[in-house]
């Protein structure tokens, strides 16, 4: 009878711990499906990269799929279908592995991966001339930010063929070096052209400048856009005697001896000491002798 008793106390003890275990377990599931519930209501589905895409790769199931996305900060531009994106669109610029694929990253469904669909409105691809000197070694690449400089004779100075250097344009972007527009492409190559992102005014001076003088492009920090007032310099400030001259202390004139025959004895002046100039050559019997032009008389 007392055996009795004790197994049916410890059947009594079983049941009710099994269910105290189901009840735990059924509402933890419910708590946890209510939580994913709340988690999946503020999340949105989007189109991302599931590889990296380099620049004109087309776009399919291979390297794009749908992802978990906080609804409240979906970029603009994002894709919500696969059918969207995959339908005869490509790259229009790198995108890496889990980046999100928005609508100006990539082309229209009817058009190809080509810089005019990269090019935002109302600005223009010019290409330029370069060497490994005036494009900065070959450092010059796509998606870098330069300013625009051009070489040039002096207009109106044939005679000592005098030189002048221009700033043409400021923060520029390079959009293509040769044929090479992937901005994943850094490593420096000597290149012959360079195709920079301008305005209609600034199209218009490089294709003047390609023309009258040579082209140069010196590199900047893509964060800069500071465009300082541009200055003229010249081939006189290339020698020190424009400084000398002008930290030069000031002497007094030297004074005027007067003597009854002017004729015979003229006034002695001061020479003009402008800048070194164009020279001219005259012969008295057989000695030559050269004479320097002095600017700004």
């Amino acid at each position: 009878m007392l055996s009795r008793n004790i197994l049916v106390i410890v059947i009594a003890v079983f049941l009710g711990l099994t269910a105290v275990y189901v009840t735990n377990t059924y509402f933890s599931a419910r708590q946890h499906q209510q939580e994913q519930v709340a988690r999946q209501a503020l999340m949105a589905r989007i189109v991302v990269a599931s590889q990296d895409v380099a620049f004109g790769a087309p776009l399919s199931t291979q390297n794009v799929r749908l992802a978990n996305w906080p609804a409240d900060s979906v970029p603009t531009g994002a894709f919500t279908s696969l059918d969207a994106v995959t339908r005869n669109r490509a790259a229009l610029r790198p995108i890496i592995t889990g980046e999100p694929v928005l609508a100006s990253k990539v082309s229209g469904a009817d058009s190809r991966a080509t810089i005019a669909a990269n090019l935002p409105a109302g600005k223009l691809a010019v290409a330029v001339p370069l060497n490994d000197q005036t494009g900065v070694g070959g450092f010059v690449r796509p998606g870098d930010s330069v300013d625009v400089m051009v070489t040039r004779q002096l207009p109106g100075n044939t005679m000592n063929a005098e030189k002048i250097t221009d700033v043409l344009l400021q923060a520029v972007r390079v959009i293509g070096v040769d044929q090479v527009a992937d901005e994943s492409k850094t490593q420096p190559v000597v290149s012959k052209t360079a195709t920079l992102e301008v305005d209609a005014l600034g199209a218009q001076k490089l294709a003047l400048a390609t023309q009258t003088g040579t082209i140069s492009l010196a590199l900047r920090n893509v964060s800069d856009q500071t465009r300082p007032t541009p200055v003229t310099v010249s081939t006189r400030d290339l020698t020190a005697s424009k400084l000398a001259l002008a930290s030069a202390p000031a002497q007094a004139p030297a004074p005027v001896v007067h003597h009854q025959n002017r004729a015979a004895h003229p006034v002695a002046r001061p020479a003009f000491s402008g800048f070194p100039g164009a020279s001219m050559m005259i012969v008295r019997g057989v000695k030559p002798m050269a004479y320097e032009v002095q600017h700004g008389l």
